[in-house]
């Protein structure tokens, strides 16, 4: 069963969210990023320079371009919700969600990771997922940071 961790009081998303992948990734979980098309060029420029002696591997998903076989060992990719996940890309056991309407097909995944900041609408919308998550029988935690 698909298990919904949101991690609340989140000062700087970005920050976070690439130690989160940096912890996912050296624990050797394949890890799917759902943002918008700002949050991913952003996080995309992050995961090069926030950690200046290490490399975190990633891909950013571009349907309009035809994934590389080779890219199917990327541990993390980042994608925006309404992207469909490629064949050549295998199933990523967790999601990081950071798109505030959440998606719809969570228990593809075992497990999900809400990023939620300190503004009040991003805990607002993060309360809508919750209820969401929860009458789909889902089994959400919350993580205050």
């Amino acid at each position: 069963m698909t298990m919904v961790v949101f991690h609340l009081g989140v000062p700087d998303k970005l920050l976070y969210v690439c130690r989160l992948l940096r912890k996912a990734s050296r624990q050797g979980a394949r890890v799917r990023v759902v943002a918008d098309e700002v949050e991913c060029a952003q996080l995309d420029s992050a995961l090069w320079t926030f950690e200046p002696s290490e490399f975190l591997p990633h891909a950013r998903y571009d349907p309009a371009k035809v994934p590389h076989p080779s890219w199917s060992h990327t541990p993390i990719w980042l994608t925006q919700k309404d992207h469909e996940w490629p064949d050549v890309v295998p199933r990523a056991s967790v999601l990081v969600n950071l798109d505030r309407e959440g998606l719809s097909q969570v228990n593809a995944f075992d497990r999900v990771i809400e990023v939620v900041s300190l503004e009040d609408d991003d805990k607002e919308a993060a309360r809508h997922r919750w209820r969401r998550y929860k009458a789909l029988g889902l089994d959400c935690q919350h993580h205050q940071v």
